[in-house]
């Protein structure tokens, strides 16, 4: 396997020499802080395209603010640019945080097509680089850590504040078993030097962002700590610095317009009340609050499980295709299937996560205004506070090592860059409000407004609508806005109707 540095002839050299006199022969040099090994490969897309690309390795510090800090690799891969490109070119920051786009070389999904699609198209801009996280990479190391569910009990309803208290335990076990790793090093602002370190050791000047939900994060803070280096950025699953915690009225609102949708479905008409799908939702929350229900055996072994308010709040995030159905078997007293499907999730013992995700989240955190205004959200009564509450625990008590931001980084603050929002209005993990309220600091570019889309909006725009994919790559060549809708509709999808007979008058049972 032959490497290429770009940052080290002299290490290049060395790999290539070792390689070509054989084992004997002196080891070459270890790499340093700020260099990038690389090796070629070629894929074949489904088109039946033979593509060359190169894969590689950036060597960075895992704790940026001490120098004999070990060093850790950062995977990245590259495409080059189509003849005649000239645009920046786009570095591509995946989300989570705990994603990693080199899925796309092994996942036979569509997401993985569909987005393996997307990468290809933008070579019409320029080069296309795709960054790993540094904490979540096949290419230097991928630190997880067993979620154990802990607290999660079948003789109880769910609660926050009960598995907030396990998770804390939680996390202080999962940084007690990372001996010899300085976790403290794994920050936003260590993904930005990472992202502005692989751009010198590349040789560009200028890039363009292309971020999705966390990399939109990633983006922010690029944008805000080496504004001098971003031409311009495409921003999807628009998540703001300081809007790491949903506020609850906007995934409120976001459901709203799904139940619109939904209200106006043929196939689910005959289960609806007065009222539509809100108000089985209030009728079913309220029907909770009184008394919790159980599901008669329910769980492995014929053993039965209790649902209450806080089980509703979490059950209100199911896919958009499937949540109205599920709030109309909830109203009509249909609870086996949810009740099966809420055990099996307390059950769970041996989830392995990203570690990279709660070091980020932790640090992130939000400013005291915004955390006030969770707080006292009117829809924390529909949704809870699940979205937060084991984040705030843990940073409250310290239990993660890596430092808070801070509130002048979390603020939003004017900017000259161009950036377009790509913002789905049923998305429930990153509202189109996110957007909307970040578009006035950003005066030369555009919210595309895709309405019906979710978090997958840009992924649906590649397959459903690929002319505004490639005004989006228009825009990062040029920075020209004008080509690009303001809004775009995708069909309504499917609504899975319950699977049982309708009542004659949809009334409840």
């Amino acid at each position: 396997m032959a490497f290429r540095s770009f940052s080290s002839r002299g290490f290049a050299l060395a790999l290539i020499a070792a390689c070509w006199l054989g084992a004997s022969q002196p080891a070459a040099a270890a790499p340093r802080a700020g260099e990038v090994v690389e090796e070629p490969r070629t894929l074949v897309t489904p088109q039946g395209e033979t593509v060359a690309y190169e894969v590689g390795t950036l060597f960075v510090r895992e704790n940026r603010a001490r120098p004999d800090s070990r060093l850790i690799g950062v995977g990245f891969f590259r495409f080059k640019g189509a003849p005649g490109a000239a645009g920046p070119p786009t570095f591509h920051l995946p989300g989570g945080p705990g994603s990693s786009y080199f899925d796309i070389f092994t996942e036979k999904s569509d997401w993985a097509r569909a987005k393996l699609k997307e990468l290809l198209l933008y070579r019409a801009v320029g080069d296309v680089v795709v960054v790993d996280q540094r904490g979540y990479s096949g290419r230097g190391e991928m630190l997880t850590y067993r979620h154990a569910e802990a607290g999660r009990l079948l003789d109880r309803p769910a609660s926050s504040a009960r598995e907030a208290a396990a998770d804390l335990v939680e996390a202080r076990a999962a940084v007690a078993a990372q001996p010899g790793r300085d976790l403290s090093g794994y920050t936003v602002q260590a993904l930005v030097d990472d992202v502005d370190d692989l751009r010198r050791a590349l040789g560009y000047d200028r890039v363009s962002l292309v971020g999705q939900s966390f990399g939109s994060q990633w983006a922010f803070a690029v944008m805000r700590l080496r504004p001098q280096i971003v031409a311009r950025a495409v921003l999807s699953g628009v998540e703001p610095l300081d809007g790491g915690y949903d506020m609850p009225s906007h995934v409120f609102a976001a459901l709203q317009r799904i139940a619109w949708d939904a209200d106006h479905d043929r196939g689910l008409a005959p289960y609806l009340p007065p009222g539509g799908v809100m108000a089985a939702v209030e009728a079913v929350r309220a029907r909770l609050a009184a008394r919790p229900v159980v599901v008669r055996g329910a769980a492995d072994g014929g053993r039965d499980v209790r649902l209450g308010v806080e089980d509703l709040q979490q059950a209100m995030l199911t896919e958009a295709a499937d949540w109205p159905g599920l709030m109309l078997a909830l109203y009509h007293r249909r609870y086996g299937d949810w009740g099966r499907s809420v055990a099996r999730g307390r059950l769970r013992r041996d989830d392995t996560l990203p570690l990279i995700g709660p070091l980020i989240d932790t640090s992130l955190g939000v400013t005291p205004a915004r955390m006030r205004m969770l707080l006292t959200d009117p829809a924390v009564r529909y949704l809870g506070d699940w979205n937060w509450a084991s984040y705030v625990a843990a940073a409250k008590a310290r239990a993660w090592p890596t430092a808070d931001v801070g509130d002048p980084l979390r603020e939003p603050a004017p900017s000259d860059i161009p950036v377009v929002f790509v913002a789905g209005d049923w998305d429930v993990s990153t509202p189109v409000e996110n957007a909307l309220g970040m578009a006035p600091y950003f005066p030369n570019g555009r919210v595309v407004l895709v309405h019906r889309g979710g978090h997958d909006a840009r992924m649906r725009l590649v397959e459903e609508r690929p002319a505004v994919i490639d005004a989006l790559a228009g825009f990062l060549k040029t920075g020209d806005v004008r080509s690009l809708p303001v809004r775009v509709e995708l069909a309504a999808p499917a609504f899975k109707v319950p699977a049982f007979a309708p009542p004659s008058d949809g009334a409840a049972r």
